[in-house]
């Protein structure tokens, strides 16, 4: 695949942020100013989709390019194939320096999938103790969501994700000083693509007062549509359940309070995304590198009554996706419907400067550089959904202005988004629309086998049930990534020459002045 154009590639990946919640997107409330300077002068989604509303089956389809029934990636504990090629894989073989640094949710033994370097472990476990039982769906897993994350929503000192994302974020301006030292001491010029991926604004919906003190209690907005119980779909109703949503009904203030939370980790994302980026121009290499912001799915924030994600409503869905390249693209906004798996083709054309049409494995991602050069691209997308609260598989067509929402177990949904962008007229049942029903319904049976896909998500889920019930007996061996830290190598050693050393370790290199 060589040669590359020698653009370095800088995604940063926020967990759960709906573009409903940024100013990029319309929002009025949120303060995100560094992604807002990119949205300015970059190429901006209006239409981005996840290929599944679920972490670990969204960052997998992304990395693959595929739908998530291509490479088995049903829910939070599926594995990831150590053989499914991903977007690292293809930019390595072009010759790329592929960098990991926060998270991406890998499940199995591969805790790489062609990253070169991986800075830090995960936050989430790598085993299969979350998998879904679809032969039990009324029995509500111990270990899922509750409402816990709005009721107590609020200030905090410290959390765990506090902790993860500060590391995630350190590291990877580590290693951009370290590349631009590298460089400059000619040990390796090749371009990179770093991927910085964070777990805000990722529930529980608490952040620190620094964030939290950057809103007013009576600026934070209060969702647009709030729907009971009996009011919800069938599926939304399973996700209630699920959440166990009505058991403890979060008042207005509560609601405020998570929103406000969210808002301020927006905030912490927006500053961590800044401080990457303040890295990035402080090497030189901001100039020659295409960014990229996005995130695995979005928030429902309490509209609809719903929480967290598990649904193809915009909100939970919808993902923000942003190409900042000034020097390459002019700011445009794209409104056609596009998913985050077709990053992966959009990534190699970028690296190799050529549209790649003999994949070793076949892709389900299209390439946009098109929308990014403003030559038109495609208008559609899909989504699937196969985890907690379903009890079929539930898949997704955009197309244009409609929205078509399929499971074998559920009334249809169609939805005409100009017309109704909340989502409040499901036109399925409408004989004025009964043609598009149909041809969306065809396009469903052509495009998946779902009694197939129910039985293998099925025999997946026991499968993987009974092996983390044996393999959590007796000595346990972990998956989760180690990152190894070689102390030999680092700062002052008696092994390592002084001027090498000093050369590595300063950047730039001190020129000398000649005194006239």
């Amino acid at each position: 695949m060589k040669p590359t154009t020698g653009k370095n590639i800088l995604i940063l990946m926020a967990d759960q942020m709906t573009p409903s919640a940024l100013r990029a997107y319309g929002n009025q409330v949120s303060k995100t100013p560094r992604i807002d300077e990119l949205a300015r002068h970059g190429v901006v989604f209006d239409s981005a989709y996840c290929a599944s509303p679920l972490c670990a089956p969204s960052r997998f389809a992304l990395m693959a390019g595929k739908l998530p029934s291509k490479i088995g990636a049903y829910d939070n504990a599926a594995e990831f194939p150590a053989q499914t090629l991903t977007f690292a894989h293809y930019l390595r073989a072009a010759g790329y320096r592929t960098v990991l640094s926060g998270k991406m949710h890998f499940c199995g033994p591969d805790q790489l999938h062609g990253f070169e370097e991986r800075l830090t472990t995960d936050i989430y476990p790598a085993d299969f103790g979350w998998a879904p039982d679809w032969d039990n769906p009324e029995v509500r897993p111990s270990w899922y969501h509750n409402m816990s994350s709005v009721l107590e929503a609020g200030l905090c000192v410290r959390t765990n994700q506090l902790d993860f994302d500060d590391e995630a974020t350190f590291a990877v301006r580590q290693k951009l000083y370290d590349i631009a030292r590298e460089r400059q001491a000619g040990l390796d010029a090749r371009p990179f693509c770093v991927v910085a991926s964070l777990t805000h604004p990722h529930d529980p919906y608490a952040i620190s007062s620094d964030y939290w003190n950057l809103y007013r209690d009576e600026d934070i907005d209060l969702p647009r549509t709030t729907l009971s119980f009996e009011q919800s779909d069938p599926h939304s109703r399973r996700l209630r359940h699920v959440c166990e949503t009505d058991r403890t009904p979060p008042t207005q203030q509560q609601v405020r309070n998570a929103r406000h939370a969210y808002y301020g980790a927006l905030s912490y994302v927006d500053a961590q995304f800044g401080s990457i980026l303040d890295a990035l121009e402080a090497t030189g290499l901001a100039d020659d590198t295409i960014v990229v912001v996005t995130s695995d799915h979005g928030d429902m924030l309490g509209e609809r009554g719903l929480w967290y994600k598990m649904t193809f409503f915009e909100n939970a869905s919808r993902v923000p996706l942003i190409v900042h390249a000034p020097k390459h693209f002019s700011a445009r906004r794209v409104e056609g419907s596009v998913s985050t798996i077709d990053l992966l083709p959009t990534l190699v054309e970028l690296a190799t400067g050529k549209r790649e049409t003999a994949w070793p494995d076949p892709v389900d991602g299209r390439s946009l550089v098109p929308h990014l050069r403003g030559d038109g691209g495609h208008d559609d997308t899909f989504g699937e959904y196969l985890a907690e609260g379903a009890i079929a598989p539930i898949v997704m067509i955009r197309r244009g202005r409609y929205k078509f929402i399929h499971t074998p177990v559920d009334p249809d949904q169609l939805f005409d988004l100009e017309a109704d962008p909340h989502e409040l007229v499901n036109l399925a049942d409408d004989p004025a629309h009964a043609d598009t029903v149909a041809g969306f319904l065809v396009e469903v049976r052509q495009r998946w086998d779902l009694d197939a896909l129910n039985h293998a998500v099925i025999a997946s889920q026991r499968r993987r049930r009974f092996h983390y019930a044996a393999t959590t007996q007796g000595r346990v061996q972990a998956w989760d990534w180690q990152p190894f830290n070689d102390a030999s190598q680092r700062y002052m050693r008696n092994h390592i020459e002084l001027d090498t050393l000093e050369a590595m370790a300063r950047f730039p290199r001190v020129t000398q002045v000649k005194n006239e």
